[in-house]
């Protein structure tokens, strides 16, 4: 599926998860579509423990994986699992953003990075199923607190339209 869980075989990890990552001292973060595990690999360098998801199979030491696949209505993977961050780059399924807050533990962070509309412009994706509408994320995961968002055309990795969110769980436990 064109873009829908493609992460361009990048190794780096993304500015934008590089930013947010020391917010969170310390639990366990959810790495949703996690690829090859590029933000897998930064967050257990900083000491976190990390359940890296991905339809497939991948070997990423220190991580607890679980291969699913996200989309083909399977129940989700990590019932009643709660976690201090959950990472999602260069992915997106829209049906699975009640899941995402649902498993933010109280004071959790979503960081979320993926393609946006105009993208086709620059490549894969092209699909609008798997481009966001300006402002999507902000409305989408409007019950949480936004700590940061930005949407509009980046050059790193490569050039792309791009929207950032990272909001916080403010539920109490």
């Amino acid at each position: 599926m064109e873009g829908s869980q493609g992460h361009g075989g990048a190794l780096t990890p993304s500015d934008w998860v590089r930013r947010w990552a020391p917010r969170v001292a310390a639990g366990t973060v959810l790495d949703l579509a996690c690829g090859t595990g590029r933000h897998s690999r930064l967050l257990l360098a900083r000491g976190l423990q990390v359940v890296a998801v991905d339809r497939d199979a991948h070997v990423i030491p220190g991580a607890r994986f679980i291969q699913a696949d996200l989309e083909d209505g399977s129940p989700w993977p990590l019932p009643g699992e709660r976690f201090q961050a959950v990472v999602v780059t260069n992915y997106l399924h829209r049906p699975l953003f009640p899941q995402l807050v649902e498993a933010l533990a109280p004071g959790g962070l979503l960081i979320y990075e993926t393609f946006l509309l105009g993208n086709e412009r620059h490549g894969k994706p092209s699909n609008p199923e798997f481009l966001l509408r300006p402002g999507e994320l902000l409305e989408a995961f409007r019950g949480l607190a936004i700590l940061g968002f930005e949407e509009g055309v980046t050059a790193v990795p490569k050039p792309s339209m791009i929207q950032r969110l990272c909001a916080a769980n403010a539920a109490r436990g």
